[in-house]
């Protein structure tokens, strides 16, 4: 069973965007409080994610899309276990005087179990690429202990949900850490309302959507063509002159390369060689510095397979 990483991605994106922003996204000041409260956002919108799914089908539909006991038992566990980092992270502000943050409203762009199970691979990837960047910035040991121990369950989640879907569970030896804007980004795609009594300091990159393609990412080899990134450039004051680079995060790495304007929009003529799996790419001015004051546009997310690896099954069609 193979699937498309981009597909959900762009259906998130392209479902409910973010405003973009008229001036330039700057990294946020943080402390222990705030980035509790940034965790209990995403597990918020993880745990009703998973709430709306196992209301809206049944084992029996689970089955018939391919997915065979005992996943649905597991998706339940996975629910529980999100719901268990909600009340945790809640208590913990609660315990050190903190107000904590509250659910809000949010849409999903699953319609059926197979995109939403491809969006929980999404979401997934997505949870352990925050923890894993928000690790540096907190001070208190027993928050950075705790921290952990969530960003392990979530990335076994990451990696059940791939190989139920015929992905590699393990597709890089690293995995990706993301700043808070970036995963920002991606998460307010899905908050469509409510209200907290929390406002962090955080803000979302103008989106970056990829044009959809019938073929698999190959690293290496594949092109990747963007849709309205040039618009969203030159609200930054870019020009068709001014050189922007393509940022892929990918474990550990930031490969760079300098894109191209095609007849309307940016392109990139072939994926970096050496990533691999969720892959994030966002826009820069910059051919060095990849910090938030210097990105235009971004992240979005293409799976990409190693060069000569790609599935032998059809890619799926673009909607």
């Amino acid at each position: 069973m193979r699937f498309s990483l981009t597909l959900a991605a762009s259906l998130a994106l392209s479902a409910v965007q973010a405003s973009p922003l008229a001036k330039r996204v700057t990294t946020p000041k943080v402390d222990d409080g705030i980035i509790l409260n940034y965790a209990l956002t995403l597990e918020y919108l993880e745990r009703k994610f998973y709430q709306e799914a196992l209301a809206n089908y049944t084992q029996a539909d689970f089955v018939a899309a391919g997915f065979e006991d005992p996943f649905y038992a597991n998706l339940k566990q996975i629910y529980v276990d999100e719901q268990s980092h909600v009340s945790f992270i809640s208590g913990a502000l609660t315990e050190a005087g903190i107000t904590p943050t509250v659910e809000l409203q949010y849409t999903f762009p699953a319609t059926d179990v197979m995109s939403f199970v491809t969006l929980s691979s999404v979401l997934e990837g997505v949870g352990v690429s925050a923890y894993l960047g928000a690790a540096a910035s907190i001070m208190n040991k027993e928050y950075l202990t705790a921290a952990g121990s969530i960003l392990t369950v979530e990335a076994r989640h990451t990696s059940y949900i791939r190989a139920s879907l015929g992905e590699s569970p393990f597709p890089a030896p690293f995995d990706t850490p993301l700043d808070f804007n970036e995963v920002y980004s991606l998460a307010s795609a899905f908050i469509t309302g409510g209200s907290s009594p929390v406002k962090l300091p955080f803000q979302a990159f103008p989106t970056l959507t990829l044009q959809c393609t019938q073929y698999y990412y190959e690293a290496d080899r594949s092109s990747v063509t963007f849709s309205g990134a040039f618009m969203a450039a030159q609200k930054f004051g870019v020009t068709k002159d001014t050189p922007i680079y393509a940022v892929f995060f990918s474990g550990l790495q930031k490969a760079r390369l300098r894109i191209t304007r095609g007849n309307s929009d940016y392109k990139i003529d072939k994926i970096p060689a050496g990533v691999a799996g969720q892959v994030y790419v966002a826009l820069s001015k910059s051919s060095t510095d990849f910090s938030d004051e210097n990105i235009i546009a971004g992240p979005s997310i293409l799976e990409v397979y190693p060069k000569g690896q790609t599935p032998s099954t059809p890619h799926p069609k673009c909607h």
